[in-house]
C-alpha cells in the first residue's frame, strides 16, 4: 500500500535485501553508509538513467523515491512524514538502464505484433532483461537509524576469536586466536548425541532436542562444492542466519554463493504458515490447508501483484489482481488505481461467457452463432445503456437521470422496444418515452399525465404510416377517426388530404363577411425564395397576416387552408354582390 503522508512526486523506491558483506555480489548497486537521521547508498554503477528505491517501514507502509544518474539513493527519518517507528526497515534499490529510443521503438513493434521471440532477441542483443538490484535492511532505533557499518562488540565468554584460515577477512566476525591445531579425522564421525558450533557454546551444553545446534553472533552453514572436472556441478550454496551487518535483517536465506544471489528469504515475524505446502503438491500462502494448487488467505483482499519493470527496455506497468467481499477486481497501479474490471459477489454463472468462436455471451453459456454479442436474461431487463454525469453503461433500471435505451424489454406481455430518459424507463406512467412494438410496428409514446398516446404507427402489414392512430389505411395518415384527432392523410396517389368531418371539430361558428373581407385587404402578397434554394414563390409574410389567418402559437407558420376558406367568403360576398347588380341591370334593361 502506498502511503498517503507522501505526494506522488515524493514517493521513493527503497529496496535493502539481506545485508551480508556487499563484497559477495557481483553487481553492486551500492555500499550504505550514514546513520542517525539519513543513510545514503554511495553509487558504485554507472551507464544508469535512474535508480528506484523502495522502502517498507515496520507496519508495512511502502514509500518510493528515484534518483536519477549521478545521484546517490538516500532515505532519511524525515520522509516518513513523522516520526520513524523503531523496527527494521527493508529496502531495495532497482536500477533502470538507458534504453535508446530505437530500442523502444523496436519492443513497441515486436509486443504490438505480439512477436516475443523478436522481443527477447532485442533484449538479449542489448543487454536487456534481469533487472540488477541490490535489496536489505536497515534498523530505527528510538526514531534514529542504526549504522550500517558499526562494529558488533566481542563474545559475552570474553573469547577472542581471529579466523586465519580464510583468505578474507569477514565482516563483524570476532577475534580469536586458536590455543590448538585444527582437529582432522580421516574417518567416519559419529555423534550419539548432540553437538553444538560457534564460539558461544559451553560445557553442559543444555540442548533439549536440538541434535545440532550453531550458537554464535554470526551463523552459517555452507556448501562448497570442490567438483573441478566439466561437466560437473559445482556451485556453492549456503543457509545464513540473520545478517552480520548493524542494523541488518534478523532473517533466514537460502543463497546462491557462486551466482551472488539471495534466492529465498524468511524475515523475522513472518506469519504462521506464510508459505505451505501439502503432501498433494498444493501451495498455501498463510494456510496449512491449501485446498486448490494456490491458496491466498488474509483477513483483507488477498491480491497478486503484476508488476513489469522498465528494465527490460518495456514501459514499466504495475496491476493486482485482488478479490474481497466487495468484488473481485483488476487495479490498473500504474494508470491511477482504476479499476477496468471488477465482479460482484453473487453474478450468476455465465455473466460474461465467452465461446471458443469468440462470441460473448452476457448471461448465457452458449451465445447465438449468429451475433457477436448474445445478452440473455429471464427478468424483463434484458440490457440498458446510459448516459449520465458520472457512468455511460448502467446495469440496473433504477436510475433517477439520464438518457436510455432499453431492448427486449417485456411490458404488459409484450415484446417492446423503449428510448427515453432513465426514470421514464423505470414505469409506463412517466413522459419523455418512445416505444416499438414488433409485429404490430407500433411506435408509441407515455404521456407526462400518465396517459398512453399514439403518436406514431408503423404499419408493418400494409406499409403505411399512422401518426397518432391505432390503425393506418393510407400510406400517411393523422389522427385518430374520432374527436381525438384530424384524419389528414396522403392518398397512394400523393394527394394530401385534410379531414374535414364535423366529427372531427368543434366551436363551429360562421366566419362573418366584415372580418374576412378585412383580413383579405390586410393581406400583402409578396415573392420571394427560400434559404435552402433560389427557386422563386410567391406567397405570404407569416408575421405580416392579420390575425383571422394567423397561426396564433407560432407566428413563422401559415395554414393554406385558412386563407382559402378567408377568401371563399370574400368571394361568396361579392358574388351576392355581382347576383343584386345583375338584377338591378336586369330590371333596368327591361324598363
Amino acid at each position: 500500500m502506498v502511503s498517503g503522508r507522501f505526494s506522488p512526486i515524493r514517493l521513493a523506491a527503497v529496496v535493502l535485501i539481506a545485508a551480508l558483506p556487499l563484497s559477495i555480489f557481483a553487481k553492486d548497486v551500492g555500499r550504505p553508509a550514514g546513520g542517525g537521521s539519513a543513510i545514503e547508498w554511495q553509487t558504485v554503477i554507472t551507464g544508469h538513467e535512474k535508480i528506484q528505491l523502495t522502502v517498507v517501514d515496520p507496519n508495512g507502509e511502502v514509500f518510493v523515491k528515484e534518483f536519477t544518474a549521478g545521484r546517490n539513493p538516500s532515505f532519511r527519518v524525515t520522509d516518513l512524514g513523522g516520526v520513524a517507528a523503531d523496527g527494521a526497515y527493508t529496502y531495495e534499490m532497482r536500477v533502470v538502464p538507458k534504453v535508446s529510443s530505437n530500442v523502444k521503438k523496436q519492443l513497441e513493434n515486436a509486443r504490438a505484433n505480439n512477436d516475443e521471440a523478436a522481443a527477447k532477441k532485442i533484449m538479449r542483443d542489448n543487454g536487456l532483461g534481469e533487472a540488477v538490484t541490490q535489496s536489505g535492511t536497515f534498523t530505527v532505533i528510538n526514531g534514529s537509524i542504526v549504522d550500517p557499518n558499526a562494529a558488533e562488540p566481542g563474545a559475552a565468554s570474553g573469547a577472542t576469536r581471529k579466523i586465519t584460515t580464510d583468505a578474507t577477512s569477514v565482516s563483524g566476525g570476532r577475534n580469536w586466536t586458536p590455543t590448538t591445531l585444527d582437529n582432522v579425522i580421516a574417518d567416519d564421525l559419529i555423534v550419539q548425541g548432540s553437538a553444538c558450533v560457534g564460539l558461544d557454546c559451553v560445557n553442559g551444553e543444555s540442548f533439549g532436542f536440538d541434535t545440532i545446534r550453531l550458537k554464535e553472533n554470526n551463523t552459517r552453514i555452507k556448501f562448497d562444492d570442490t567438483s573441478a572436472s566439466a561437466g560437473f556441478p559445482a556451485n556453492d550454496w549456503q543457509l545464513t542466519a540473520n545478517d552480520s551487518a548493524s542494523g541488518g535483517a534478523s532473517k533466514f536465506s537460502i543463497e546462491d554463493i557462486t551466482g551472488s544471489k539471495v534466492p529465498v528469504t524468511v524475515t523475522a515475524g513472518a506469519s504462521t504458515n506464510s508459505l505451505f505446502i501439502d503432501s498433494t503438491g498444493r501451495i498455501g500462502f498463510r494456510t496449512s490447508t491449501p485446498v486448490l494448487d494456490l491458496h491466498v488467505t488474509t483477513s483483507n483482499t488477498p491480491a497478486l501483484r503484476l508488476e513489469q519493470t522498465n528494465a527490460g527496455g518495456f514501459t514499466a506497468q504495475t496491476w493486482d489482481v485482488a478479490g474481497n467481499e466487495a468484488n473481485f477486481f483488476v487495479r490498473d497501479v500504474t494508470g491511477g488505481s482504476r479499476l477496468p474490471f471488477r465482479i460482484r459477489p453473487g453474478a450468476p454463472t455465465s455473466s460474461i461467457d465467452i465461446a471458443a468462436d469468440g462470441d460473448v455471451g452476457f448471461g448465457t453459456a452458449s451465445p447465438n452463432a449468429n451475433t457477436k454479442v448474445d445478452i440473455n436474461d429471464s427478468t424483463q431487463l434484458k440490457a440498458r445503456i446510459a448516459l449520465t454525469g458520472q457512468e455511460f453503461f448502467a446495469a440496473s433500471n433504477t436510475d433517477t437521470e439520464g438518457l436510455a435505451i432499453l431492448l427486449g424489454v417485456n411490458r404488459t406481455s409484450n415484446r417492446q422496444m423503449w428510448i427515453g430518459d432513465t426514470a421514464a424507463l423505470t414505469q409506463n406512467t412517466t413522459n419523455k418515452v418512445l416505444r416499438f412494438v414488433p409485429g404490430s410496428g407500433e411506435i408509441s409514446a407515455i404521456a407526462t399525465d400518465g396517459v398512453t398516446t399514439k403518436p406514431l404507427l408503423l404499419n408493418s402489414q400494409g406499409g403505411f404510416v399512422g401518426i397518432a392512430r391505432t390503425t393506418a389505411s393510407q400510406p400517411l395518415q393523422v389522427g385518430t377517426a374520432n374527436t381525438n384527432g384530424n384524419g389528414a392523410h396522403v392518398t397512394v396517389d400523393g394527394v394530401w388530404t385534410n379531414g374535414s368531418s364535423r366529427t372531427f371539430k368543434e366551436n363551429i361558428h360562421e366566419l362573418s363577411a366584415n372580418d374576412a373581407m378585412a383580413a383579405i385587404a390586410a393581406l400583402t402578397p409578396v415573392t420571394y425564395n427560400y434559404h435552402t434554394s433560389k427557386e422563386p414563390y410567391v406567397g405570404f409574410i407569416a408575421e405580416d397576416v392579420p390575425k383571422l389567418v394567423a397561426q396564433e402559437y407560432d407566428r413563422r407558420y401559415l395554414s393554406p387552408m385558412d386563407i382559402v376558406a378567408t377568401l371563399t367568403k370574400v368571394v361568396q360576398e361579392q358574388q351576392k354582390t355581382i347576383e343584386q347588380l345583375s338584377k338591378k341591370v336586369d330590371a333596368l334593361e327591361h324598363k
